[in-house]
């Protein structure tokens, strides 16, 4: 097996209550986890057997593409987290943001309305342009900023079932509770 499920840095119960152990339980272990083994097995004598997971995401298509963005996507939203971590950006990603949106309460609310408004499934997204400029992108499905040349920073995960277990169909709430837990040193040095 090339790919293998993440050690999560924190424990699956510790970021309740803004995600539930029972959902880290489905959403990591189990959704996560057949991502991972189901691109283990496209890739096997593939091309693709060999590279880097973020190659293969802007080499492929069809099956391959959606197991290896998913993992990343996934991958990189857990990591993202932490029970006590910086609540809010500092240093250079502060003020990029403060640039662009004029406030970081501004930024949240843009945010936060690009992952409630995104139609059906998909990922909101907090990237680097080649200009060093934070973007926000909304990806349907498994789409990744990767494939547009773009340095993911911050995904909020709007499928379902990130959220269904806990808050039912009110994404926007699950949304608002997300803005907890997120390790804002994590998300820096990503930008750095």
């Amino acid at each position: 097996m090339k790919f293998e499920l993440p050690k999560l840095p924190y424990a699956q119960d510790s970021l309740e209550p803004a995600i539930s152990k029972e959902t880290m339980s489905y959403h990591y272990g189990k959704h996560l986890q057949t991502y991972i083994d189901n691109l283990n097995k496209l890739i096997e004598g593939s091309e693709f057997a060999k590279m880097p997971l973020e190659e293969i995401i802007k080499k492929s298509d069809g099956g391959i593409f959606n197991n290896a963005a998913q993992t990343f996507n996934h991958t990189f939203y857990f990591e993202t987290f932490s029970p006590n971590g910086e609540k809010a950006p500092k240093g250079k990603l502060a003020k990029a943001i403060e640039k662009k949106w004029g406030s970081f309460d501004a930024f949240k609310e843009e945010f936060s309305a690009a992952a409630v408004s995104l139609f059906g499934s998909g990922w909101a997204w907090l990237s680097k342009d080649s200009n060093g400029e934070p973007v926000i992108t909304k990806e349907s499905n498994a789409g990744c900023p990767l494939t547009s040349g773009l340095v993911p920073l911050l995904t909020i995960d709007v499928w379902e079932h990130a959220y269904y277990l806990d808050c039912q169909n009110r994404r926007a709430e699950y949304v608002k509770k997300i803005w907890e837990i997120i390790d804002w040193a994590v998300v820096e040095k990503r930008f750095e």
